[in-house]
């Protein structure tokens, strides 16, 4: 668990608005620009929470093309976390959305899908397979319309299958969740949900 937050970060930085991230959905997941000292300054930080809802890291993005686009502390181990898992758990159903990136994720929060989680990657392991096993019946998978992202589709729908149901939403060639129109968006989570 981190010992301090982040203060004055702004949820309105046009790096945020260019990619459609409403202030409300800044707001909710604290996400925004940070200008203050230290490895994070001058990068969108995104709150990274633990299955419990306690804040163990912030994640940095780079908006000028800096590498690297995201900057984690140091020890931090992503592998171990699912994005915004503490939020999914808490709503009624029992789906989730299964998603690579940060901002995939935010979309679809804003989308009006709130039972969604980010894998931080194409790779799904153990911790976090036992997470989405425990409390999930069924899970949708929603990862790039790109070789890597139906590679690690195929990893994680194996790893989950023995004690869930899983189901692929299909996004067109190249695409990301995050580069859809919200309606779009809508309709594929929607015409999934149906199936």
């Amino acid at each position: 668990m981190l010992k301090f937050r982040l203060g004055g970060v702004d949820g309105a930085h046009a790096y945020l608005t260019a990619r459609a991230i409403q202030r409300s959905t800044a707001s909710e997941f604290g996400v925004g620009y940070y200008r203050g000292a230290g490895m994070l300054s001058g990068r969108v930080v995104i709150p990274i929470h633990d299955e419990h809802g306690q804040l163990v890291a912030y994640a940095g993005r780079s908006v000028d093309g800096r590498e690297p686009r995201y900057r984690f502390p140091a020890g931090f181990g992503k592998s171990q976390v699912l994005f915004n898992f503490h939020r999914a758990a808490a709503t009624a159903g029992d789906t989730v959305i299964v998603v690579e990136g940060f901002f995939d994720c935010l979309r679809i929060g804003q989308a009006g899908w709130e039972s969604v989680v980010a894998l931080l990657g194409t790779e799904l392991y153990e911790h976090p397979a036992e997470l989405l096993r425990a409390r999930f019946g069924r899970v949708r998978l929603m990862l790039d319309g790109d070789e890597a992202g139906r590679l690690g589709r195929d990893r994680v729908a194996a790893r989950l299958r023995n004690r869930c149901e899983v189901g692929v939403i299909k996004l067109p060639e190249g695409e990301q969740p995050d580069q859809l129109p919200e309606g779009e968006l809508r309709r594929l989570i929607e015409r999934a949900m149906r199936s």
